[in-house]
């Protein structure tokens, strides 16, 4: 009897049989985050065969209060390569293995059908009905988690013949309409109870116990702990419609728009870069400095000031959304040498004051 899962085997619902199940089962976590850290580290210790992770973004300073699984040593890093690593640590008996690219609808396939159960660590939509498409091609379940300030919501599409997230979501939301982590915040602790409850989802499912919340939604709020479940049914016409085609198609939303991004990672001498502060003004942290422009997008025009400057041009906001649609409108007003910044505002103070 293996102690390290002994009080899982004590369990009548699991055992020896259960645990074995466990361990044959695989699991891809897409966004090693907020969401995936907890996710990551309770499926490693109660000993997933074999666990995927896919990130291709790296750790920064603003992560930290909540993506648990890192430290400020690997700020800059890889997501998934150091959650391979720390992970291995935690249970060296199951096997890890690291996808540190971009989900697209050239891989997805590609990285999805090597496993069991899909979970849904992701914080945008585009990624997240790709996921969900991808599944329902390849007949996986995806565990679903999702956040919003205070309140959590917690389901389980493609189960079993169950309702997909397009019965629920038929189309994504409008650019905007609703705003992620990086521009309204998060409790810190709130990822960690969502993502607890989607690794539960996880186990019941291979365990084969309990009531898996397919065809429901769980929203819960922390502020006062009321909770309700919305049920909803499948969709087999807009199901069979997603089946018939031979891959994912992107979803057509603003966030998809063409625009040159460019990492901190890359970036040495500040002095040669004219930074495009595109946030509202008072939002924090606020930075200050003589090669910093403040030009909020909701009232951007391309100054002369912008047009005639030699320097490269990078465009920044609190996470990379808005300044991508800056940075695609300057593109478009042939102002050249343009790029939109990949990290956010948070990180972008953090790598000023290292090069100060």
């Amino acid at each position: 009897m293996n102690e390290r899962y002994i009080r899982h085997i004590q369990l009548d619902e699991v055992g020896s049989s259960g645990q074995q199940k466990l361990g044959n089962a695989k699991v891809l976590v897409i966004g090693a985050g907020g969401l995936g850290c907890p996710i990551l580290q309770y499926l490693a210790t109660s000993g997933i065969g074999t666990l995927g992770i896919v990130d291709h973004d790296i750790v920064s300073l603003s992560n930290l209060h909540r993506q648990i699984l890192y430290t400020t040593a690997d700020i800059g890093k890889n997501k998934a390569l150091v959650a391979q690593q720390k992970l291995q640590e935690l249970n060296s008996e199951i096997n890890i293995k690291a996808h540190s690219v971009a989900l697209t609808v050239e891989n997805c396939l590609d990285i999805l059908k090597a496993y069991d159960i899909v979970v849904d660590g992701t914080d945008n939509f585009v990624t997240r009905y790709l996921i969900n498409d991808a599944c329902l091609l390849l007949d996986k379940p995806m565990v679903f988690g999702a956040l919003y300030k205070f309140e959590g919501q917690v389901s389980v599409f493609n189960y079993k013949n169950g309702p997909s997230y397009r019965c629920l979501f038929p189309n994504p939301p409008a650019a905007g309409e609703v705003p992620n982590c990086n521009e309204i915040g998060v409790l810190g602790v709130l990822p960690g109870i969502i993502g607890l409850l989607q690794a539960n989802e996880v186990l019941k499912i291979i365990l084969e116990i309990g009531q898996v919340l397919s065809g429901q939604i769980l929203y819960i709020n922390t502020l006062n702990y009321q909770q309700r479940i919305l049920r909803f049914s499948r969709n087999e016409a807009l199901i069979n419609s997603i089946k018939k085609k031979a891959k994912p198609e992107a979803v057509a939303t603003d966030d998809c728009i063409f625009a040159s991004s460019i990492s901190l990672q890359v970036l040495e001498d500040i002095e040669s870069v004219l930074w495009i502060d595109v946030r509202e003004l008072g939002e924090t942290p606020i930075l200050n400095a003589a090669n910093i422009l403040k030009i909020p997008l909701s009232n951007f025009t391309l100054t002369p000031e912008i047009q005639n400057d030699g320097r490269r041009k990078i465009f920044f906001c609190q996470s990379g959304i808005r300044s991508k649609k800056a940075t695609q409108m300057a593109i478009e007003k042939g102002v050249s040498n343009s790029f939109s910044l990949k990290e956010g505002a948070p990180e972008l103070q953090y790598w000023l004051k290292q090069k100060q």
